[in-house]
């Protein structure tokens, strides 16, 4: 899959404002829309609501090439590309009928042979930090037990979050979440924020971690020592705090690590069109998070 959005559409993006806000979201939907619209943005079949706990908010929607009756013959299962949506912890949701939110995130996965599921969490100010790390357990959890009668392999799972569903994601691999980390094969954070600090009371991390976070919700630390294969991204239009976020996890990781981190800079897009980019703009984002999640769910890659 080798699409790529004209230069003119990714110059439009890039003269976007890059503030986080309603604006900014609008803004790149109304570009972007037409393109999902033109490649198709739905799996085949698409499971919806299924409960994997008891808050309402705890709903995934599992999208298949319909063909689990086949998988269930062969050996093994798929791997299984879960989505975390970001939101600011305050908003936020796994399909926005009538749009590409995020049905293409499944339809991407189903494309590329996995399968896609795409989640809700609770959110702030009812629901605080480590509550997202929480409802991730709880998702991976159900997938583990119920992701085979849908063509998944429950030992194949790939997390993905993108801003504060990356957060979240990077909680749960931090062990914050009462989970087991090493119950994934791999996980993907897209402008995500990993070491938290004493937030402004105007910023999204105040409602969620509160005016004077825990140290213990950092989840660099952890990140840093985990087994975990982890991928990373900022785009090249996220604002400076993220680029500044990448640029803190690129010098610890070589601190630990003696190298960089796999990190992926997304040429050309910004907050909002980072996680939008696949299917339409492969070479963006959606080549290197295929290939991360090939090599780490094969059995030659995973070994």
């Amino acid at each position: 899959m080798t699409e790529q959005l004209p230069p003119d559409v990714i110059a439009q993006l890039k003269a976007l404002d890059p503030e986080i806000g309603p604006q900014l979201a609008q803004a790149t939907w109304a570009l972007l829309t037409p393109f999902h619209e033109k490649a198709g943005y739905t799996a085949p079949k698409i499971d919806r609501d299924l409960a994997y706990g008891r808050d309402p908010r705890h709903r995934l929607d599992v999208h298949t090439a319909g063909d689990e009756d086949q998988d269930q013959d062969r050996q093994g299962g798929r791997p299984v590309f879960v989505f975390v949506h970001g939101g600011g912890f305050v908003r936020g949701d796994k399909h926005t009928p009538g749009s590409p939110q995020y049905d293409l995130v499944g339809a991407w996965a189903v494309r590329h042979g996995y399968v896609g599921v795409t989640m809700t969490y609770r959110l702030a100010p009812q629901h605080t930090w480590p509550s997202g790390a929480e409802d991730v357990t709880k998702a991976v959890a159900w997938l583990r037990q119920h992701i085979a009668a849908y063509g998944g392999d429950p030992d194949k799972i790939v997390l993905v979050g993108n801003s504060a569903g990356a957060v979240h994601v990077a909680s749960f691999v931090a062990g914050q979440g009462g989970g087991d980390p090493t119950s994934i094969a791999g996980a993907a954070l897209l402008s995500g924020i990993y070491l938290i600090r004493k937030p402004d009371p105007d910023e999204p991390e105040h409602v969620y971690y509160g005016a004077d976070p825990d140290p213990a919700a950092s989840s660099l630390p952890g990140l840093l020592e985990t087994p975990v294969p982890l991928l990373f991204s900022v785009a090249e239009q996220d604002p400076e705090r993220f680029q500044t976020e990448a640029a803190r996890l690129v010098s610890a990781w070589l601190n630990q690590h003696g190298t960089v981190p796999d990190l992926v800079w997304v040429e050309g897009h910004n907050h909002m069109s980072t996680i939008a980019s696949l299917t339409i703009d492969e070479p963006a984002l959606g080549t290197a998070l295929a290939r991360f999640v090939d090599r780490h769910t094969t059995t030659e890659g995973a070994a």
